[in-house]
């Protein structure tokens, strides 16, 4: 992930917008197939008219009515000579890029945009249809006009303002030499209930989405893949289910399901025979497979292979390929003795989900499952990793299966027992914690590193916050106590950074002195074991 990128991902003003909406806004007719829903969206042409200018967080068309907007406003101050033509161009360019967004499903931030434009239009075309009809031009005196343009530019100016601080996610440019495919399967676990339900038949379901080295797709081939879904409805189904999970209305990020990532669906895989060490994930409470997308990616660029998990009943909305959408059941009581029991319980499930996927990936990458990646997976080189619970679970998971090499816990609190220790290389990554932030997160947390048989690794990173290790970032409000200060750029780049840094000297033995690389990033402290920092 590179911090600095051109102003301009790619811009392109539709010149036939109405033929490129008719072709987005047709349905995918259902077959009658429970999987069709995972097929994707036959057209190639979606984002042409919402393609988002990084940097401005809007899309040409809503620069224009932004523009179209204020001009309109700014009219009725210009010299009388200029100001039936500004007028005139300023509708001429807001009405159609109105329209235009309208069809291809405005964006709530352009409300206030358009509610002003709507408000002082009236006002702006009155005199000129006055003059047209030989009647006298009729204007509001200065001091009545004043405080209605000042309130049309405040309701205009809140939507950039609402599209910046929440706006359609723009994910970097992954950092490695490799191009990204990314593939979903469902498996079931038949050894083991389903402890959410009570029906005695039912048996533990997992979705995995895996993220792995690509080849060269040709440009304009296959389009980029959906975040949080295979298609936007799946995506708005979790984008909402998330939003509610945090109490908020599902509008508020209705931008998040219209972001679209680096990743290609099946995209074939690297040329070569090289074997790729493989990186298994787990999200935090509530969360989802891709909640960590910009790092898959940027780890499968440099050659890793990332699977990331969805835990049906905890996650906040799984989406299974027979249609039906399993929602959270993981709900706190508000007594905390209770909590930390069921969120220990949680952390079991979610640790025998990762082992369960790791056994059934051995089993691709021997054949015994169909899938791109039959013979490139190396499970012999395999990392265990997780956010806030899903960094518990990793925990949990890499102590009851010797399988896993490598731990990496994206600053979550260790659930469950201590022992028995730990016997591989372990990175935390934290935000600052303190006594009076967190009595119990530091000392339970050095406790599990100390005890480990491998030299293992804390790194608390200045300016973060819980959520600087995902996506949050890159589509919630810059708030420093909710996404930390570090910035839409600089977040993913520093977790994607040093955990490849700790999976390179892991798995890799790659050379170099992994304690310098990390220190640049925060504050280290590395445990070796016999307790010695």
């Amino acid at each position: 992930m590179v911090a600095d990128r051109p102003l301009i991902r790619r811009v392109r003003l539709p010149l036939r917008a109405h033929e490129d909406l008719l072709r987005i806004a047709t349905p995918v007719a259902y077959d009658g197939d429970p999987g069709s829903m995972w097929q994707r969206l036959p057209s190639a042409d979606y984002g042409r008219v919402n393609e988002i200018v990084t940097g401005l967080h809007m899309s040409p068309l809503e620069i224009l009515a932004l523009l179209g907007a204020v001009a309109l406003v700014v009219a009725r101050w210009l010299p009388p000579a200029v100001r039936p033509r500004v007028t005139i161009a300023a509708a001429a360019v807001l009405v159609p890029s109105a329209i235009v967004l309208s069809v291809a499903e405005i964006r709530w931030q352009m409300l206030p945009v358009l509610a002003g434009a709507a408000f002082a239009l009236p006002f702006a075309l009155f005199p000129l249809l006055r003059r047209r009809t030989g009647r006298p031009a009729w204007r509001a005196r200065w001091w009545l006009a004043l405080p209605g343009s000042v309130a049309c530019l405040g309701l205009i100016t809140t939507g950039p303002v609402a599209a910046w601080a929440l706006p359609v996610p723009v994910f970097p440019e992954p950092s490695g030499d490799f191009r990204v495919g990314t593939h979903l399967v469902q498996w079931t676990d038949p050894s083991r209930p389903e402890t959410f339900t009570a029906d005695p038949t039912d048996r533990r379901t997992v979705v995995v989405q895996l993220w792995y080295p690509a080849q060269e797709s040709p440009a304009g081939a296959q389009p980029a893949a959906q975040y949080l879904g295979r298609t936007e409805d799946e995506a708005r189904t979790v984008s909402g289910a998330l939003a509610r999970g945090v109490g908020l209305p599902g509008f508020l990020v209705d931008g998040v399901p219209r972001a679209h990532t680096h990743s290609v669906f099946d995209a074939p895989v690297a040329h070569g025979a090289e074997r790729f060490p493989v990186v298994l994930f787990s999200p935090g409470s509530s969360g989802v497979r891709t909640q960590n997308t910009a790092w898959a990616e940027d780890l499968a660029s440099h050659g890793y292979v990332v699977a990331a998990l969805d835990h049906p009943y905890d996650s906040a909305a799984v989406v299974l390929a027979d249609g039906r959408t399993i929602n959270t059941e993981t709900i706190s009581t508000g007594d905390r003795d209770q909590d930390d029991k069921l969120a220990a319980d949680w952390t079991a499930v979610r640790a025998a989900d990762l082992g369960f996927v790791l056994t059934r990936l051995d089993s691709l990458d021997r054949g015994e499952i169909a899938g791109p990646l039959v013979g490139r997976l190396d499970t012999s080189r395999v990392a265990v990793t997780g956010h806030s619970m899903g960094g518990a679970a990793a925990l949990q998971a890499a102590r009851q299966d010797r399988r896993f090499d490598a731990v990496i816990n994206l600053d979550g609190y260790p659930r469950g027992p201590a022992s028995p220790s730990l016997d591989q290389p372990t990175l935390a990554l934290t935000q600052a914690i303190t006594p009076g932030t967190d009595p119990r997160f530091l000392p339970r947390l050095t406790e599990v590193l100390e005890l480990s048989t491998a030299t293992s690794y804390r790194l608390t990173i200045p300016d973060a916050a819980h959520l600087t290790f995902m996506d949050g970032p890159l589509y919630l409000p810059p708030v420093p106590s909710i996404v930390g200060s570090l910035g839409r750029t600089e977040s993913p780049r520093v977790v994607a950074t040093t955990t490849l840094a700790f999976l390179d000297t892991i798995l890799r033995d790659k050379p170099g002195d992994l304690a310098d690389v990390l220190s640049a990033y925060g504050d280290l402290t590395v445990y070796h074991p016999d307790n010695s920092r």
